[in-house]
């Protein structure tokens, strides 16, 4: 009997690896702070978080359920759902700090 010859993993081109962040922002349809939170949300992340996270942008008025899910107190809210303990946010995510401990990363540690 032939012994199987094992044949290492490999990356398949369009394989991504899992990312560290997974991020939702709920916001409100195409309102000025909703606008906002959307850019500077996504210039935190290619800045701060490159290749490393999943954003899921939710509009309450399309997903009404999953906002109901969520129990959203006030929007543009993001949840940090990884890693480690889910985090809430609220705002435009205009003050970057803020935002990046929210995430718990330390911006000298960047």
């Amino acid at each position: 009997m032939r012994k199987k010859q094992e044949v290492p993993v490999q990356n398949i081109p369009g394989d991504k690896p899992k990312p560290d962040f997974i991020l939702r922002l709920f916001v409100t349809g195409a309102s000025p702070n909703s606008t906002r939170a959307i850019s500077n949300l996504k210039n935190i992340c290619e800045e701060h978080l490159k290749d490393r996270y999943e954003l899921e942008i939710i509009d309450v008025y399309q997903q009404p359920l999953v906002a109901e899910r969520e129990q959203l107190i006030a929007l543009p809210l993001l949840i940090k759902k990884a890693p480690g303990l889910e985090r809430r946010l609220i705002g435009d995510m205009s003050n970057t700090q803020k935002v990046l401990r929210g995430l718990g990363l330390e911006l000298s540690a960047l």
